[in-house]
C-alpha cells in the first residue's frame, strides 16, 4: 500500500458526498417548485446576500450555497488528484466531475436569468448525475491507487458483445433518468394513477398530456428493470468467477428493483405531505444505480483490455 494520500482520499470522498447532497437538494427545489424562490437574481437572492425568510427562497438559496461549497471541494479534489496521483483514470474522472459541475452551475444561472423549457431543465439533473458519478469514480480510483494496483480478477474472458450490452444498459439508464426528470419538471407524475398499471390500464385510453409523459417514463423504467434482470442472470451464469463483474450486476439488479418499488411508493404517497420524501428516495436510488452501472461499464472495459494482453 502506498504511503500518504489521506488528504487526497478525504477530499475526493467529501466531494462525492457533497455532490450527492447537491443532487438531493436540486430534486427538493424541483418538487417544492422553489426554482424561482430568489427571483431572477444570481448569485444573490432577490438582490440580497441573506434572502427573505420564505420557504422557497431558503430552499433555493441553500441549494446555491451548498452547490458553491461543493464546487470548491471538487476543484480542490481535482487539483489534489493531479498533483498526487500520476494515473490517467483518476485525473480524467476528477477533471470530468469539475467540468460537469461548472456546466451545471452555468445552466442554473442561465435558468434563473432566462427561464428555459422543461426539456432543457430536465437535462440539469442528468448533468448533476454525471458529476456525482464521476466523483464516485474518482473516489474508487484514488483509493485503488493508494492501496496499490488492483489486478483484474482472472476468469472467463469478457466478450465484446457482453461489454457492449453493459454499455448500452448504462446509456439506456441515463435515458430513463431523463424521462423521470422531464416527468418531474412538467409535473406529470399524477398522469398515471395507481401501480403498476397506469390508470388501471396496461395502455391508457387517453394517452395525451401528463398521462402520456408519465406512461412513457413508467414503460421506460419497466424496460430497464427487464434489461438489468436479463443482464444480471446472464452475468451470474457466465461470469460468476469474476466477482467484480458479478457483484456489480447483483447490485444493479437490487437497485433497479428498489427503484421500481420506490415508484410504486410515490403513487401511494401522492397527495400527502410525505410525497417529497418519496421523490428524494426515488432520486437517491436512481443516482446510485446509474453510478453502479457506470462503474460496471468501466470494469468490463478494463477486464477486456486485460484479457487481450
Amino acid at each position: 500500500m502506498k504511503k500518504g494520500g489521506s488528504a487526497v482520499r478525504a477530499l475526493a470522498l467529501a466531494a462525492c458526498i457533497g455532490m450527492f447532497l447537491v443532487l438531493l437538494m436540486g430534486a427538493t427545489v424541483t418538487q417544492t417548485e422553489s426554482g424561482r424562490g430568489c427571483g431572477d437574481d444570481w448569485p444573490l437572492c432577490n438582490g440580497k446576500f441573506v434572502p427573505d425568510y420564505t420557504i422557497t427562497s431558503i430552499i433555493e438559496y441553500s441549494h446555491r450555497v451548498v452547490s458553491g461549497v461543493v464546487g470548491l471541494l471538487i476543484l480542490a479534489a481535482a487539483i489534489a488528484v493531479f498533483l498526487r496521483v500520476p494515473r490517467r483514470a483518476p485525473r480524467l474522472y476528477s477533471a470530468g466531475a469539475l467540468f460537469f459541475t461548472v456546466l451545471q452551475a452555468g445552466l442554473g444561472a442561465a435558468q434563473v436569468m432566462n427561464p428555459q423549457s422543461d426539456a432543457i431543465l430536465a437535462l440539469h439533473f442528468g448533468i448533476s448525475l454525471l458529476a456525482f458519478t464521476l466523483t464516485l469514480l474518482t473516489v474508487t480510483s484514488v483509493r485503488a491507487y493508494f492501496r496499490g494496483d488492483r489486478s483484474i480478477e482472472a476468469g472467463k474472458p469478457v466478450t465484446g458483445g457482453f461489454r457492449l450490452a453493459v454499455w448500452l444498459t448504462t446509456l439506456y439508464s441515463y435515458v430513463v433518468v431523463y424521462t423521470g426528470a422531464y416527468t418531474s419538471h412538467t409535473d406529470s407524475g399524477g398522469g398515471c394513477a395507481g401501480f403498476p398499471l397506469c390508470n388501471g390500464q396496461v395502455v391508457p385510453s387517453a394517452l395525451e398530456g401528463a398521462t402520456a409523459v408519465a406512461f412513457v417514463h413508467r414503460t421506460a423504467a419497466y424496460l430497464l428493470f427487464a434489461v438489468v434482470l436479463a443482464l444480471a442472470l446472464y452475468t451470474w451464469r457466465t461470469y460468476a468467477s469474476r466477482r467484480d463483474i458479478s457483484n456489480g450486476a447483483m447490485w444493479s439488479l437490487v437497485l433497479v428493483v428498489a427503484q421500481v418499488l420506490s415508484g410504486g411508493l410515490l403513487m401511494a404517497l401522492s397527495g400527502t405531505n410525505s410525497y417529497v420524501l418519496g421523490t428524494l428516495l426515488h432520486t437517491m436510488i436512481i443516482s446510485v444505480l446509474f453510478a453502479v452501472l457506470s462503474y460496471l461499464s468501466i470494469t468490463v472495459w478494463e477486464a477486456g483490455r486485460a484479457d487481450r494482453r
